[in-house]
């Protein structure tokens, strides 16, 4: 299941680099376009599960297994990296789960926050959807860049 998944981190540095409101919603639109597949199969899975709390629960857990085994070094991610994976889930993957996921978009987002929290170090995150990130910009995010 989501099958490299781990890909969506690529050119993840220059998509947080000075956002402001209209590069966020390009970045927005070009990550959604070129990683869609991935929330789709997302959705797609979570459809077609009896149980969704379990199929939730297996997303979370498939997600951060690939995410953790391709960030590792020696054992174990940096902080710098955990802390900008940490602000890209936020700004990024989980405002295109809600997008996509379709009825439980919300379900597969708490399943995976709830696995990145337990998983990784000083990373119990938390999330918003696209539209209050967005309106949460003004020129530059949160007028503090």
């Amino acid at each position: 299941m989501l099958e490299g998944i781990e890909k969506i981190f690529d050119g993840m540095q220059p998509m947080m680099k000075k956002l402001k409101k209209a590069s966020y919603e390009k970045n927005m639109e070009g990550f959604r376009e070129a990683h869609g597949r991935y929330f789709s199969e997302m959705a797609d899975y979570m459809e077609k599960a009896g149980e969704k709390e379990a199929a939730a629960k297996e997303i979370g857990i498939s997600f951060v297994d690939q995410v953790e085994a391709h960030f590792k070094v020696n054992g174990k991610i940096g902080g710098r990296v955990q802390a900008d994976l940490n602000f890209f889930m936020i700004y990024y993957v989980f405002p295109a789960i809600l997008l996509s996921g379709g009825e439980y978009g919300k379900m597969t987002a708490d399943a995976i926050c709830s696995q990145w929290g337990e998983r990784f170090k000083d990373s119990k995150i938390g999330y918003a959807d696209y539209d209050t990130i967005y309106k949460g910009f003004r020129e530059k995010i949160f007028g503090i860049f």
